[in-house]
């Protein structure tokens, strides 16, 4: 298992952008990557997920505007979030999902806030 510690959070203007960043203990070649975030009073959702191989999956909600992908050498994903919305206040955590036995390594999480 890995632990994930992810980074880049802030405060930003709508119409902003922001790149997280999730670095993982070691190295994350056979773990599926994603983003989840949980904004206040919500329950926790999926925002983006990449494969092992590189496919992408995104909620509608950022279709167009974030845009996730990982750097296996750094043992690093990034979410990079454009055109900023309000609604994507949140604190986001990314994950690291184990596809052998299925087990998940969580971070604590990185706050964004969207406000003029």
């Amino acid at each position: 298992q890995v632990q994930v510690v992810e980074s880049g959070g802030g405060v930003v203007q709508p119409g902003g952008s922001l790149r997280l960043s999730c670095v993982a203990s070691g190295r994350i070649l056979n773990f599926a990557m994603g983003w989840y975030r949980q904004g206040p009073e919500k329950q926790r959702e999926l925002v983006a997920t990449i494969s092992t191989r590189g496919f992408t999956n995104y909620t509608d909600s950022v279709k167009g505007r974030f845009t996730i992908s990982r750097d296996n050498a750094k043992s690093t994903v990034y979410l990079q979030m454009n055109s900023l919305k309000p609604e994507d206040t949140a604190v986001y955590y990314c994950n690291a999902h184990n596809p052998w036995n299925s087990l998940d390594n969580w971070g604590k999480g990185t706050l964004v806030t969207v406000s003029s």
